[in-house]
């Protein structure tokens, strides 16, 4: 008995170490979200798993395949204030991960988009002009590449990636701002 007990205690010290390790922002994403928010005192790393029900909402609202009910996100805030929330979506392109990072304002706007990890060829990156579309976008834009995001020739699997990706965000900030 008292070996399991000691084991349970090793497994909770080693679970908070590792939580401690997640909780920190990574320093390219701190920097991105700094230089589009302003007065940034704080970004607090978080972890949400959706529930079923969650997970059949996001996928609702996102009209698009949520394969993953884990995800990072980020609380912006100036003092106590929350400014706003960084999302990250990894997600498969064609054979390898794209990760990729959407801040919201409080009311839901896209404020932008950052590609933070590319696994695939660097040809498949959309550019600059074509990322920009995202920034500034109202809650209720549909963000449906072929529609109001034009493809990308040579790119389109990215572009509907991140597009999609886009629409998960929006749909998890939702459910970020009910938590919060």
């Amino acid at each position: 008995m008292h070996f399991k007990k000691q084991m349970a205690m090793a497994l909770f010290g080693v679970s908070l170490c590792i939580q401690g390790l997640f909780a920190q922002t990574n320093p390219k994403v701190e920097r991105v979200i700094k230089s589009s928010f302003h007065s940034v005192s704080t970004i607090e790393a978080k972890q949400l798993i959706l529930t079923k029900a969650q997970h059949q909402k996001v996928q609702s609202l996102a009209k698009a395949a949520v394969k993953s009910r884990i995800y990072r996100y980020y609380l912006v805030k100036s003092s106590s204030k929350t400014i706003g929330y960084g999302v990250l979506i990894s997600r498969k392109v064609r054979t390898k991960m794209a990760t990729v990072l959407y801040g919201f304002t409080p009311s839901g706007t896209l404020k932008f988009t950052e590609i933070m990890a590319f696994g695939e060829p660097p040809e498949y990156i959309p550019n600059e002009t074509w990322m920009g579309q995202f920034r500034e976008q109202s809650p209720a834009a549909p963000l449906k590449m072929g529609k109001d995001i034009p493809t990308i020739s040579g790119a389109t699997l990215s572009a509907r990636n991140i597009s999609d990706g886009a629409r998960i965000a929006r749909a998890l900030v939702e459910i970020i701002r009910e938590k919060h």
